[in-house]
């Protein structure tokens, strides 16, 4: 199999460093398809062959592919301050069903510096008693801060879960003006 897989698919791939770590951004001729955080070399080696295993291509790196290029762009804009939403086509493959029909709600329906709690998002999918599914939803988010599952929190106020770790979550939040800045 050669980096285009066995049915043509490209999967490149780079590391972007960020206000939060480096993030790992996979793209597919379709679109962004992969944001993973804590992109470390072990990190980024399983995420890589795990996408390998479900897409059925070898992920190449290239930070300079026109694939990638604008969402690393939009991606370092995000997290200079500078952007607000992202403007990019994504790669829905690696999510279906239920999860994929909240996370692309989320993506159009909650802004930049405003929050949703899991069981107002389970309800704008028309699944009112599906809080908690959302919330494996949100773990099963592809393509975070893009996809922006650190939007969706409890609704007393507390923070849920987070894929990326809660501090994670709290400094993205905190970037859209959402909390005030954590002391570290």
């Amino acid at each position: 199999m050669d980096s285009h897989g066995q049915y043509g698919q490209r999967l490149v791939w780079t590391v972007v460093e960020t206000g939060i770590g480096p993030l790992l951004l996979a793209a597919t001729r379709a679109g962004l398809v992969n944001v993973v955080f804590h992109a470390t070399d072990p990190v980024r080696d399983r995420a890589l062959g795990r996408l390998a295993s479900r897409l059925g291509a070898e992920p190449v790196q290239a930070p300079g592919s026109p694939l990638l290029a604008e969402a690393i762009r939009q991606v370092q804009a995000y997290f200079a301050g500078g952007r607000h939403d992202f403007d990019l086509p994504l790669d829905w493959s690696l999510i279906s069903g239920f999860n994929r029909e909240v996370l692309r709600e989320l993506a159009r329906g909650v802004p930049y510096g405003q929050v949703v709690g899991y069981g107002d998002l389970a309800r704008r999918v028309g699944q009112p008693g599906a809080s908690q599914a959302v919330g494996v939803a949100m773990g099963s988010n592809p393509l975070p801060v893009v996809v922006p599952c650190h939007r969706v929190v409890e609704s007393d106020g507390g923070m849920g879960g987070f894929g990326g770790g809660l501090e994670t979550k709290r400094r993205l939040l905190a970037l859209e003006g959402v909390l005030p800045e954590p002391l570290f």
